[in-house]
């Protein structure tokens, strides 16, 4: 199955929302590379880039799950095909 690497953009502007997060990250976590979250204490939110190797729908799946949680926004950019070997 192809596969697709790309970069989930999280912002948390909800702490009740956070749970709810964690489980879909811990759900997809196979298909992770990596993942690093930035609490912004100033503006109150967090970030949290996560970053995937997986079939593009499974990276749209989540990405749609996290946006339909409250307060939390979710937006992915893929890697262009031609530039992976």
């Amino acid at each position: 199955m192809e596969t697709r690497v790309a970069l989930v953009a999280i912002i948390v502007r909800e702490n009740a929302s956070v749970s709810a997060l964690n489980e879909l990250l811990h759900q997809y976590g196979s298909y992770m590379v990596g993942r690093m979250g930035v609490p912004y204490r100033s503006r109150g939110v967090n970030i949290i880039s996560v970053a995937m190797d997986a079939p593009a729908d499974v990276i749209s799946a989540l990405s749609g799950k996290i946006g339909k949680l409250p307060g939390i926004t979710a937006k992915t950019v893929y890697a262009p095909e031609d530039a992976l070997s």
